[in-house]
């Protein structure tokens, strides 16, 4: 990375924005501040509450490209949300939804890590399951580093508790998860920064 200063663009639905996080950093914030640079680190979050993966791939590009830098090392971090659940969306068009987000910024020589879709309601645990590991298969075959949060926090008691206490959106003791899976998945390589996450 050298002296080249790091602009990560987020895009995503709420979650990405921290909804619910009494100290409104959400999982981006505690990874940004877990992100140590040589440089001030810029990180812009674009988040759309309820967005499927089909109203992302529409707005992202037009979205990130005005605020990528052309001294900066630019990122692109694609925070995957489970509205395509509830909008009828088939697996196939989520895949194709994704793969379209990758390719195009593959064109762009923008790096891209995508983070998967958390646990919701225990009743839609196992379509987000599959959806979650469509977009797995997706982000691997272009090698793009992917989280998966669904696989981890399916079952974790305090994931559980945290949406149960918070209508359905985690507050900080799920954030702190979420942000923990994301560092400890490929994060500081991908940005090619030291890693000091315990």
């Amino acid at each position: 990375m050298g002296e080249t200063p790091l602009r990560v663009v987020v895009v995503g639905d709420e979650l990405a924005a921290g909804v619910g996080d009494p100290r409104a950093l959400g999982w981006v914030g505690r990874v940004a501040a877990r992100t140590l640079t040589a440089d001030p680190l810029t990180v812009l979050t674009l988040a759309v509450p309820g967005e499927t993966s089909s109203a992302l791939g529409a707005r992202w590009e037009d979205e990130t490209v005005r605020r990528l830098a052309p001294d900066a090392d630019n990122r692109l971090v694609v925070a995957l949300g489970r509205a395509d659940l509830t909008s009828g969306l088939s697996l196939a068009r989520s895949r194709l939804n994704l793969a379209n987000v990758l390719d195009v910024a593959e064109q762009r020589h923008l790096p891209t890590f995508v983070v998967g879709p958390p646990p919701g309601a225990p009743a839609d645990g196992p379509r987000i399951q599959d959806l979650s590991a469509a977009w797995a298969d997706v982000a691997t075959r272009r090698r793009v580093p992917y989280v998966d949060t669904y696989g981890p926090l399916a079952a974790h008691e305090q994931w559980l508790s945290d949406l149960a206490a918070h209508h359905g959106v985690p507050g900080q003791a799920g954030y702190g998860l979420m942000a923990w899976l994301v560092l400890h998945t490929g994060w500081h390589a991908w940005l090619g920064v030291p890693d000091d996450t315990p």
